[in-house]
């Protein structure tokens, strides 16, 4: 017990030192820490024509999606929701070539604004974050949790199987290479062991699983001419990232609209980092199928 320090919680809104811009600077040096995936700052204080600055534009490297990202020291409120999304609504106009998504940070997300955000969902997407500030010892930590993420906006597998053309193992063959083909059979054999009676079903677009004539794509295999990209369908997370980079394969990407993880294979890697990419996909098999 020697080396256990309780933490107390404070309170930014009345708190003299660690106000709403001490939070800002601190997001906009490591934009991570938001739970968003690694996203990297674009500005502060963007002036909105005649509606104030946006505290936070963020942007993801890969799929170049931006975040309006607003702060509430405090319990949000009515006024804190309406400039948010006005905020959102003016740069996806000035900017229709970027997707674009709203983001609340508060220290108190009330039920209230959770019967609020109900009434967006699925129309806008929007985040709400909680935020936390503790004190340990002699330093200050903020904890941020994800309490409303935004709803999933795709066709749902069942749209997938009437709008997606069917194909077969040749056309895959043909349009990536027989290599990357010969690897998603090498994952599917991985992917057996934990439920034997899932079949491959071709698609034009991609590769995907079904058991008994129904779509069931926790991972999604996509053949190009020298790799294979294998998509794993999981919420993002500090653990996953940090165990992807530690195997040492090539760079991850996460889909913030899409939630997967989308990993380029080349041929040997699945005897190299077998063991991770059955967890991987297994966790997304539970995590679907559960």
């Amino acid at each position: 017990m020697s080396n256990y320090t309780r933490a107390e919680r404070i309170l930014l809104k009345t708190h003299p030192e660690y106000t709403e811009k001490w939070v800002q600077n601190l997001i906009a040096e490591d934009p991570s820490i938001l739970g968003l995936g690694d996203l990297v700052f674009r500005q502060s204080e963007r002036t909105q024509p005649r509606a104030g600055r946006l505290d936070l534009l963020l942007q993801d490297p890969d799929t170049k999606r931006r975040y309006e990202v607003e702060l509430q020291l405090g319990a949000t409120d009515e006024a804190h929701i309406i400039r948010t999304i006005e905020y959102w609504d003016i740069e996806r106009k000035r900017y229709p070539q970027y997707d674009h998504c709203a983001v609340i940070v508060a220290e108190d997300i009330t039920s209230r604004f959770l019967n609020v955000v109900s009434l967006f969902n699925g129309t806008i997407p929007l985040v709400a974050i909680q935020m936390q500030a503790f004190k340990v010892g002699e330093h200050i930590t903020l904890v941020f949790t994800t309490v409303v993420d935004e709803m999933s906006r795709g066709l749902i597998d069942e749209d997938e199987e009437q709008e997606t053309a069917p194909a077969d193992r040749s056309f895959w063959e043909q349009k990536g290479s027989q290599l990357a083909v010969g690897m998603v059979d090498k994952l599917f054999e991985i992917i057996k062991e934990f439920d034997a009676g899932l079949v491959l079903k071709y698609n034009r677009s991609y590769i995907g699983l079904a058991r008994t004539g129904r779509a069931n794509n926790f991972v999604t295999f996509r053949p190009q001419r020298r790799s294979l990209v294998l998509e794993v369908k999981l919420p993002q997370s500090q653990e996953v990232d940090a165990e992807i980079e530690a195997s040492g394969m090539e760079t991850l990407t996460y889909n913030n609209t899409w939630k997967f993880y989308q990993l380029p294979l080349s041929n040997g890697d699945i005897e190299k980092h077998g063991d991770l990419l059955k967890r991987l996909m297994k966790q997304a098999y539970d995590y679907r199928n559960g």
